[in-house]
């Protein structure tokens, strides 16, 4: 069904539920009024002997059956208190990154995640845009618990009412004052705005208070309303609700008028302060504004002397809203009905006025699943009507097919049917041929590929070496230790490479030796650190210890080298422990082949000058395959830092190093730097024969590599060839 221009604005309040029908005019400040709806509860909902359900239900039935809604638009509001409205002002920022912004401040704002809510924003008319920059912006942001739409949308979803609209009542009573009595946005200078028009809506226990100059919009509920005056009156007069509320509504007429306006002045005052209070609270948050008049909505506002009190405690210029500027339809506006309770219409025209498209706020607070569905069952007609169309279509082509059928004869097509296949077997002979030579071509082009790859790969052993040379334990040059054990040093002895079609053969045969090279508990944590180096030893202290994982790891695959290192080392004093042998091995080279300690320069290519993990050289999975225990080794003429050399030995004495500095010194050498008794070392040899003894750890590691360019993209497991070079 088409829809109708019509909107229906639902205002369901405490005491009445309140409804008007409009279109939009052909003049841009009106709007037309077809039809209104007011229906009165029994009783005030928030009475204790009230049912709302039950009240608000029957109500809505009563509206639907005395109104036609059919293709209609429905707008219904919520009261402020039920949701969250925030008003935003934005630092310099680039138009399109305002959604960003809102979002982040939504999740700030908003006291719940937000699937939880239902929520929208919308950007106020104002602020200056230059260049794609916004400047002095401002978003108003509204939000609902998705329960609480849910339990609002339920009664009018139980009487037969589609909404298209779900508006806090707030914005729609802004939405009806900027249209009614403010002028069209659009034409105010932000510069120089109007002075700001104060709208207070006074429901039954609530008072929307809402306050703006066009461009800028302040709202808040003040906790005092109508029911207020009528409890006054209950126990000021010792009178049931009922005749309070009646008393309340004639009290100009009232025989003791005298007496009812003194039960209520108490209310009096409290209402004026707390819109006092409020008031003050506006303009000391926005220095720049300025107050032209206040304005009362709402039924109660027709309490006599309430306007004049107010007007008197602000020293505003206050009065009632007597009529709408911009509401046409004779019909409706003389209405008796309508004359009488025009002040409780503001909140449905301004939800009238959304649904036409005349307001400034337009957010909705509708769960996007309803709008979807409507959608969908909108789109039901014709997807039924389509469906039918094909079903047609089918049988038709149906019946044709049956007919060519039944005149179907084979002797009439024996000749074409040979014919075609003999252009079948034809054509498959040339589409073979046409897939071989494409074949070759590819081989071809691929073998071309490859030899231009090889350009890219002629320096990757290079980097390689390059890289684990990099990796290597190594002193800062300005303090290396003379002493050659205290000297953070790997000696390689030689290097050998193997090509494995797939790595996760050799890996498999290194396993147990991976899974000791990196365990899953090494360290003892309530062991004492290790001792520092000897007093007056150069160079910096050993490397911290390191806390190895056992990595749950399957390992490389594919196409790829295993480079072997085998070498030794020194760094093996009694006073370096723990990191000595196996154990200084693993936390410098092994570990830093792993990416656990070092990254490693890039020399060529796109990432020239960088550092990058070993893993993006294709270096990975550093085991140690064989160690051998430490042993002695002497090094014919090394003398040891503090030892002299004998004259004996053929020479002046020399000094081993620096002038006061000491070392660690092996077994058979005494603590002045001379040899044991007898000037001899252990075994019976003489110092300057046999060189200073050393404790040399020897050992074999093995990496894989799959040589890879960094920054560019790994190859295919049938392109990982040889380095250049091998």
């Amino acid at each position: 069904m088409a829809r109708s221009p019509y909107v229906w604005g639902i205002d369901i309040g405490k005491c009445a539920l309140k409804a008007i029908r409009c279109r939009a005019s052909d003049e841009p400040t009106k709007i037309i009024a077809d039809a209104f709806d007011y229906v009165e509860y029994p009783m005030i909902l928030s009475q204790p002997e009230a049912d709302p359900t039950e009240l608000v239900h029957n109500a809505l039935v009563e509206f639907v059956g005395r109104n036609k809604l059919d293709g209609d638009r429905v707008a219904v509001s919520v009261p402020g208190s039920s949701g969250l409205a925030k008003f935003i002002k934005l630092p310099p920022i680039e138009a399109k990154k305002i959604p960003d912004i809102v979002r982040y401040e939504a999740r700030q704002q908003i006291p719940f995640p937000l699937d939880q809510v239902e929520w929208d924003w919308q950007r106020l008319v104002g602020g200056i845009e230059e260049g794609g920059f916004v400047l002095d912006a401002e978003v108003a942001l509204f939000a609902m618990k998705r329960e609480q739409v849910f339990k609002a949308l339920q009664p009018l979803n139980d009487a037969g009412i589609d909404v298209d609209i779900l508006q806090l009542a707030p914005m729609a009573l802004a939405n009806m004052l900027m249209f009614d009595q403010l002028p069209d946005p659009s034409t105010i200078d932000p510069l120089e705005p109007p002075p700001s028009v104060v709208l207070v809506s006074i429901g039954v226990d609530a008072t929307d208070l809402v306050v703006t100059n066009g461009l800028r919009i302040w709202q808040r509920s003040m906790p005092i309303g109508g029911n207020n005056f009528t409890k006054a009156l209950v126990q000021g007069l010792k009178l049931t609700f009922a005749k309070a509320e009646q008393l309340k509504r004639n009290a100009a007429r009232a025989e003791n008028a005298k007496d009812v306006f003194n039960a209520m002045k108490p209310v009096f005052n409290e209402f004026a302060s707390e819109l006092q209070r409020s008031l003050n609270y506006f303009t000391g948050a926005d220095r720049s504004a300025r107050i032209g008049k206040v304005l009362l909505l709402g039924n109660a506002s027709k309490l006599k002397g309430l306007a004049d009190f107010v007007s008197k405690q602000l020293n505003l210029e206050v009065h009632r809203l007597d009529g709408y500027r911009g509401l046409e339809g004779g019909d409706v506006t003389s209405a008796p009905t309508f004359k009488e309770n025009r002040l409780a219409f503001g909140t449905a025209y301004g939800l009238a006025l959304q649904g036409v498209q005349e307001a400034s706020i337009n957010t909705n607070l509708l769960p996007g699943e309803i709008v979807r569905e409507r959608i969908i069952e909108a789109k039901k007609p014709w997807a039924v009507g389509a469906m039918i169309g094909l079903l047609g279509a089918s049988a038709l082509s149906f019946l044709g097919t049956f007919v060519a059928w039944t005149t179907y004869s084979p002797d009439l097509y024996a000749d074409a049917f040979q014919r075609a296949d003999t252009a079948k077997r034809n054509s498959s002979s040339a589409v073979s041929s046409v897939e071989e030579s494409r074949k070759k071509q590819e081989d071809a082009i691929s073998q071309q590929q490859y030899l231009v790859r090889l350009a890219d790969r002629r320096f990757q052993s290079i980097d390689m070496l390059r890289a684990v040379e990099a990796l290597l334990p190594r002193d800062d040059p300005q303090r290396v230790p003379e002493h050659p054990a205290y000297r953070n040093q790997l000696h390689i002895d030689a290097v050998d490479m193997q090509w494995y079609p797939d790595l996760a053969t050799w890996f498999e045969s290194v396993k147990p030796q991976w899974l000791e090279t990196f365990p899953a508990e090494e360290v003892d944590e309530d062991a004492e650190p290790p001792a520092a180096p000897p007093e007056g030893a150069e160079g910096a202290a050993p490397p911290a210890e390191k806390k190895w994982t056992a990595a749950e790891d399957p390992g490389p695959k594919g196409p790829g080298w295993v480079v072997e290192l085998r070498g030794h080392h020194f760094h093996n004093e009694d006073k370096q422990k723990p990191s000595v042998g196996r154990q200084f091995l693993r936390e410098t080279l092994a570990a830093g082949l792993l990416g656990i300690t070092d990254e490693v320069a890039i020399n060529a290519g796109p990432l020239a000058g960088t550092t990058v993990p070993p893993a993006d050289l294709g270096l990975s999975h550093p085991v140690i395959v064989s160690t051998d225990q430490i042993r002695i080794q002497r090094i014919p003429g090394l003398v040891l830092p503090g030892t002299a050399q004998p004259e004996a030995a053929g020479g002046p004495a020399v000094a081993g190093g620096p002038a006061g500095v000491r070392g660690s010194l092996p077994p058979g050498v005494g603590a002045d730097g001379s040899p044991g008794p007898g000037g001899m070392m252990p075994g019976g040899l003489n110092a300057a024969d046999e060189g200073a003894p050393l404790r040399r750890y020897d050992f074999t590691l093995q990496f894989a590599w799959k040589p890879v360019v960094p920054a560019e993209p790994k190859p295919a497991a049938d392109e990982a060839g040889a380095p250049a070079g091998n």
